[in-house]
């Protein structure tokens, strides 16, 4: 398995030690590393291999090698999507009955919610967002699956912006905005891909028209 680092990551360790919410964001990666190992557990109970782990800003990331026909691939990659943010979900419900500090509950509580629900956001390559693309592309074409994703990812990143921008006036939480930038960053580099892969397609259907005459 490749293991590979963003180098992000230390950009937005240095942000957050100047904004002084790096303990909130040590726990964050904390409990992303328990959420990817949700995914992990449940590719490997599905009997697929992993392929790369990547350490990301705002978690991990991980790929898995799969050569099964369509349909089943893709209810595979469904689970193990949806794998991650209950694995915080179970995490919550257990740690609400602990006997421990309430400041320490409420950080567990906290840092669990934020990432599920963060994840849970149908833009591609979040969880939401592989659950979505996977339930498409079970009735839809590949090409026509990822155009639909890229659409949505797009008017999606637009609205959380405007939603944002209204509660970093009101909140004066300057972490949020680099978490957009994070964002916009995965749409951009999605858009690229998308639009390389069109032409691909493109590209291979005038060639087999070619052929075809």
């Amino acid at each position: 398995m490749q293991i590979k680092i963003n180098l992000q990551i230390f950009l937005f360790i240095i942000i957050f030690i100047i904004t002084h919410q790096i303990e909130i964001y040590a726990w964050i990666m904390l409990f992303a590393f328990i959420h990817e190992l949700g995914h992990i557990f449940a590719g490997l109970v599905l009997k697929l291999k992993p392929k790369t782990l990547e350490l990301m800003p705002f978690g991990v990331s991980i790929t898995f090698e799969v050569y099964e026909y369509k349909k089943l691939v893709e209810i595979k990659k469904i689970l193990i999507a949806l794998a991650g943010p209950l694995t915080n979900l179970l995490i919550i419900l257990i740690s609400i009955p602990l006997h421990i500090s309430d400041n320490l509950k409420q950080m567990i509580i906290y840092s669990n919610m934020l990432i599920a629900v963060f994840n849970m956001i149908p833009i591609y390559p979040l969880d939401g967002g592989r659950i979505l693309k996977g339930i498409i592309r079970i009735r839809k074409s590949e090409i026509k699956a990822d155009e639909i994703i890229n659409k949505i990812s797009n008017i999606l990143i637009i609205l959380i912006t405007a939603m944002s921008s209204i509660i970093v006036l009101y909140a004066k939480n300057i972490a949020i905005v680099f978490v957009l930038i994070y964002l916009w960053i995965m749409v951009i580099r999605q858009n690229k891909r998308f639009y390389m892969k069109k032409k691909a397609y493109k590209l291979l259907e005038k060639s087999e028209k070619c052929i075809d005459i």
